[in-house]
C-alpha cells in the first residue's frame, strides 16, 4: 500500500494547494487601513447609488405623473445596468472567469469587483424596473390617474432601435464565445456595452431639459447621490491601486473607471441646468408643469417639425 508522501495524487494536491494558497496570499492587501478604506468607499458608493433612484420613484408616486422624465433614459438605462449586473455578478461568483482573469492579468493581482458592486446593481436592475412600471401605470394605461396629469411623451424609435442592436449584438458574442468557453471576453463586452450605455442613456434627459428650459419633473436628488457614488466608487479603485502598487486594477475593470467618469461628468451638467442655467422658481413649478403635462415633452419624429414643444 502506497504511503502518503510516495501517493503521486497526493503529492499533485499537495502542490496544487500550496499554489493555490500562495496566491491568495500574492493577493492580498498590504495595508489593513487601505482594506478598511477600501471597504467604506465601495459601501459608500453602493449606498449612495442605490438611494439615487429613490428621490425618482418617490416624485413620481407623489405626483402620479413621469412628466419630465425621459422614457429613453430610463429604457437605455435598463439595459446599461443589466449588463453591468451580468459583469459583475458572472466575474465575482464564477471560479472559472476569475481563472481567466488571473491569466491574463497575472495571479498577484486582484479581482477589480467587490460585493458593493453586484449588490448595486443588482439592486439597480430591480429600480429601473420599477420606475419603468411607473411610466407603464401612470403614462401607457393611465391607471391610477386623473387624465389631465398624463403627457403624450413615448419611447423613441432610436431608443428601441439602440437596445435592440446591443442585445443582437450579445447574442452574437454570447455564441461566439461558447465554443472556447471565453467567459472573461464575454463579460467584458457587458462591461462594454454598460460604458456605452453610460453616455448614451443621459443624452435624451440631457436634451429634454434644455428643450423643455427646465428641469422640473426629473429630481435633483438623484443626481446629487449619484455624483458622490461616481466620487466614492473613483477613490475606491484609486485605494486598491495605491495599496497593490499597480494601476492593473484600473486596466482590468476599464468599465468601473469609465462608469465613474462619465456618471461625475453628465452629473455635472444636470447640476449646471438645475441651479445655474435653468433655476427652480417654486410660484412657477405647479403651471409650468400642468401646461406641460397637456403639451408634448419634445417634438415626435412623426409631427411637422415646426409644431411647437
Amino acid at each position: 500500500m502506497a504511503s502518503w508522501n510516495s501517493n503521486p495524487v497526493k503529492v499533485m494536491y499537495l502542490v496544487l494547494g500550496w499554489s493555490l494558497q500562495t496566491q491568495r496570499e500574492m493577493a492580498s492587501w498590504n495595508s489593513i487601513p487601505m482594506e478598511v478604506m477600501y471597504q467604506v468607499l465601495g459601501w459608500t458608493a453602493c449606498l449612495s447609488w442605490t438611494t439615487a433612484s429613490y428621490p425618482q420613484v418617490i416624485s413620481n408616486f407623489r405626483r402620479k405623473s413621469v412628466v419630465g422624465l425621459s422614457f429613453d433614459f430610463a429604457v437605455l438605462n435598463l439595459t446599461k445596468h443589466s449588463s453591468y449586473l451580468i459583469y459583475n455578478a458572472s466575474l465575482y461568483f464564477s471560479s472559472t472567469i476569475q481563472k481567466q482573469y488571473y491569466e491574463k492579468y497575472g495571479y498577484d493581482e486582484m479581482i477589480p469587483v467587490a460585493a458593493n458592486d453586484v449588490v448595486f446593481s443588482a439592486h439597480a436592475v430591480l429600480m429601473t424596473a420599477v420606475i419603468l412600471f411607473q411610466i407603464l401605470i401612470y403614462e401607457v394605461c393611465g391607471l391610477l390617474v386623473y387624465p389631465h396629469r398624463r403627457g403624450t411623451q413615448k419611447v423613441s424609435k432610436i431608443a428601441i432601435a439602440i437596445v435592440s442592436a446591443v442585445w443582437l449584438f450579445a447574442a452574437v458574442c454570447f455564441f461566439t464565445a461558447l465554443p472556447t468557453h471565453s467567459w472573461f471576453w464575454l463579460i467584458s463586452i457587458f462591461n462594454s456595452i454598460q460604458v456605452i450605455m453610460t453616455v448614451i442613456k443621459y443624452i435624451p434627459q440631457a436634451f429634454m431639459n434644455f428643450a423643455r428650459k427646465s428641469t422640473d419633473g426629473f429630481n435633483i436628488g438623484n443626481v446629487l447621490l449619484d455624483f458622490c457614488g461616481g466620487v466614492a466608487n473613483y477613490a475606491q479603485m484609486a485605494v486598491q491601486s495605491i495599496d497593490q502598487g499597480s494601476w492593473v486594477n484600473f486596466n482590468g475593470n476599464m468599465g468601473k473607471m469609465l462608469l465613474s467618469l462619465v456618471s461625475i461628468f453628465f452629473d455635472i451638467i444636470f447640476m449646471c441646468q438645475r441651479f445655474v442655467l435653468y433655476p427652480r422658481k417654486k410660484s412657477q413649478v405647479s403651471h409650468k408643469l400642468i401646461a406641460e403635462i397637456r403639451e408634448p415633452l419634445v417634438k415626435s419624429a412623426d409631427r411637422p417639425q415646426s409644431e411647437n414643444v
